[in-house]
């Protein structure tokens, strides 16, 4: 059984950090696909950050040159650190991981796994 848990979140005022994890059991984190998605109450859930089994990385427009997304396979623990935080950013994060390659590696309905979120809330 696959179980993703996520932890990091927080709040902090615009222009900080923060950096999330999720810890994973019943999937390895470095032999398949992993990614972030974040969502505000009334609006779709976005990709944020993907990575590949062989390390290829996949970021939304708006988080590029910010947000960094990588893993410890001896951990087997996916992170998301986060620099430059706006207001913008607000939103829960969520941690996922599909039973196949996705296509589409930031389109969440390519996952079928998903955490319970961590709520990031960054003040101007």
């Amino acid at each position: 059984q696959v179980r993703l848990v996520e932890s990091g979140g927080g709040s902090v005022q615009a222009g900080g950090s923060l950096r999330l994890s999720c810890a994973a059991s019943g999937y390895s984190s470095s032999s398949g696909c992993m990614g972030w998605f974040r969502q505000i109450p009334g609006k779709k859930r976005e990709g944020v950050a993907a990575i590949d089994s062989d390390g290829a990385t996949n970021y939304a427009d708006s988080v590029k040159g910010r947000f960094t997304i990588s893993r410890d396979s001896a951990k087997n623990t996916l992170y998301l650190q986060m620099n430059s935080l706006k207001p913008e950013d607000t939103a829960m994060y969520y941690c996922a991981a599909p039973q196949s390659r996705p296509l589409f590696p930031l389109f969440s309905g390519e996952y079928n796994y998903w955490g319970q979120g961590t709520q990031v809330t960054v003040s101007s």
